[in-house]
Parts: structure tokens; sequence; C-alpha cells
């Protein structure tokens, strides 16, 4: 009986990680880092998907990203907008990062919204409703 137990609940576990992996929850923005590219200019080019999963129309929303190397060390920080956001609206938005190859970033921090604002001013608890994911062989966390 016990291990029928633990079986379901690995089953229910399962499931719960595949349906948060597949966007938003309710309340979220969730951001996939979804490609980098390499520019001519050996600048990298980000693409990065905005899941608006709340009801609210975001003006602003501006990210504080740390980018580090292979080896952990921080090669630059950078703050980007991503809005407008619309509420229950997913939009793509690209990101060149000058000065820096594709090749050089080892990894992305998602330090914080520094700034995300609704209609009614600013809004509360962005950086904690905020969840990342890549697509990438580069690591987007927070």
């Amino acid at each position: 009986m016990r291990k029928a137990t633990a079986r379901l609940l690995a089953a229910c576990l399962g499931a719960l990680l595949v349906l948060t992996a597949a966007g938003a929850q309710p309340g979220e923005v969730a951001v996939e880092l979804n490609r980098l590219d390499n520019r001519d200019n050996g600048n990298c080019r980000a693409y990065m998907v905005f899941e608006n999963g709340s009801d609210q129309h975001f003006s602003v929303f501006q990210l504080d990203l740390v980018l580090f190397d292979g080896d952990g060390i921080i090669e630059q920080r950078l703050a980007v907008e991503a809005g407008p956001l619309d509420a229950g609206k997913t939009v793509v938005k690209l990101f060149d990062i000058e000065g820096l190859g594709c090749d050089r970033i080892g990894r992305i921090l998602l330090n914080a919204v520094i700034e995300c604002r609704t209609e009614n001013g600013p809004a509360e608890g962005c950086t904690r409703r905020t969840r990342v994911s890549a697509r990438t062989e580069t690591p987007f966390f927070k």
C-alpha cells in the first residue's frame, strides 16, 4: 500500500511540474529566454517570451539582468524594459547585449524586477511573481 501511495504521489508531483512549466500561472509573469543569437557586430541578441498571466496591464516592466561567464564571473549587468505587457497576453521582446558575444554568456540571473507599473501606479511583489525559464543551453534563473 505504501508503494502504491508513493507512486501516486510521484505521478501527481510530475504532473504538477509539467503544468507549472507550461506557462504563466494566474497572477504570474513568465519570462522565457527563448534564443540567443550572435550578431555580425559582436553583440548578442536575446529573444525573450513574456507571458502575462495576471489580470493587470503593466505599462512598465523593467528587469535587472546579470550575465555571468562560464566560470561564474559577472560579465555585465543591464536593465531591460519589457513593457508594455497586456493582461493575459504573450509577447516576444528582443534585446541586444552590447559588447558581449553569446558564447561568453554562461548563465543569466534575473536579479530583480526593478520597476513594474500598472495604470494604478507601482505594483508590488513583481520579482516574487515573475517565473523564469530557458529553452537555450544558457541557464536563466532568479
